[in-house]
Formats: C-alpha cells, sequence, structure tokens
C-alpha cells in the first residue's frame, strides 16, 4: 500500500518517465489494473486522479523478479498488513 507520507508519488501517466526502458503507458496501466503474473502495480486514487509511487515500482519489480526466479514473492510489510486490515474500518 502507498504510503503518502514516506512514498515519492505521481501520476500513473508519468510512471515510465520512472520506469527503465520507458515502457508504453498501456504496460503501466495493465500493470495497475490487471496486473502482471498474478502481482499489480499498487496505486491510489485521489481526486479523480490515480498514482503510484517510485516504492510502488520497486515492490512490483521486486515481485515480478522473484517470481520470474522461482523465488518466494516478497511478503508485504508489517505497516502494509495493518493498514489492509484496518480499510474495513473506514
Amino acid at each position: 500500500m502507498i504510503d503518502l507520507s514516506n512514498e515519492t508519488v505521481f501520476l500513473v501517466t508519468e510512471a515510465p518517465k520512472h520506469i527503465p526502458g520507458r515502457p508504453s503507458q498501456a504496460s503501466v496501466w495493465r500493470w495497475v489494473l490487471q496486473g502482471c503474473g498474478g502481482i499489480k502495480l499498487e496505486s491510489i486514487l485521489i481526486g479523480g486522479r490515480r498514482l503510484t509511487s517510485t516504492e510502488a515500482i520497486q515492490r512490483f519489480a521486486d515481485a515480478r523478479t522473484a517470481q520470474a526466479s522461482g523465488e518466494p514473492i516478497p511478503s508485504r510489510t508489517p505497516r502494509c498488513l495493518r493498514s489492509s486490515s484496518h480499510q474495513g474500518d473506514v
């Protein structure tokens, strides 16, 4: 989960500039909405705009690399687990 207070966020449309190889915007949107290999690029929706972060891209790349190497996919951090357990409280 993206933490606005600790992560560098930007519009999903700007994400290709932050990813080596500059994938297309269509690819980035697919990673956000459908995922790739069962792994989604984390994003948040604020004011009708979808944002992601440098850190979310890193987590996505780490998980995809681990999956491709046959390694266990990195687990979520305790902070993320705590946050997701409180989502139903809103």
